[in-house]
């Protein structure tokens, strides 16, 4: 029942999009996409990290793959977003925007870090390459920076997301040093 809830919680945002972008609620729908996968994935890989921070507190821990295979799943849209909607496929084209919009590479980056992270979080890759997984922080990191590069000026609804998110990487490396104990 739990899984179901979570599933169904991380399935939010892409059936709020579906609505908006069928319904006529988008102006424009490339950047309409662009914000709801991006904020949906930024905000899940936040979330993933943040399991673990409180699992001592609340029991989640078990839920925290799934939790982070929606965040690539809404990563790979926001992507896919990019090379099929916004550059139509044309690699040149993609290339040379990527080297106009230097946030741009730092998404693909990210991107790829993901996309190895969900691959080995099979049961018996994850065995191997567990350690690996630690990449998660440098993801978050250069997708905090394309997310503030990506936005002409920030709203002060997008500066609490990065303080929130700030207290969270805080919280993180206070938890790895054994400074603090949550």
């Amino acid at each position: 029942m739990k899984r179901a809830l979570l599933f169904l919680l991380c399935l939010s945002p892409l059936l709020f999009l579906l609505y908006r972008l069928f319904a006529g609620g988008a102006e424009d729908p490339v950047k309409a996409i662009y914000s709801m996968t991006g904020y949906s994935a930024l905000t899940l890989l936040y979330a993933t990290t943040t399991i673990s921070l409180v699992r001592k507190k609340i029991r989640l821990l078990r839920y925290r793959r799934m939790v982070g295979l929606f965040a690539f799943f809404y990563a790979l849209l926001h992507f896919s977003n990019f090379l099929i909607l916004d550059m139509e496929l044309d690699p040149a084209a993609a290339f040379d925007e990527t080297l106009k919009r230097p946030f741009i590479y730092l998404g693909m980056t990210a991107f790829a870090i993901l996309l190895f992270m969900a691959v080995t979080s099979l049961p018996k890759l994850f065995a191997r390459f567990y350690r690996y997984h630690q990449l998660i922080y440098v993801a978050l990191l250069l997708v905090t920076v394309h997310f503030v590069m990506a936005q002409k000026a920030l709203a002060y609804w997008q500066w609490a997301i990065l303080a929130t998110m700030a207290v969270i990487g805080l919280l993180k490396v206070l938890q790895k040093t054994g400074l603090t104990k949550l």
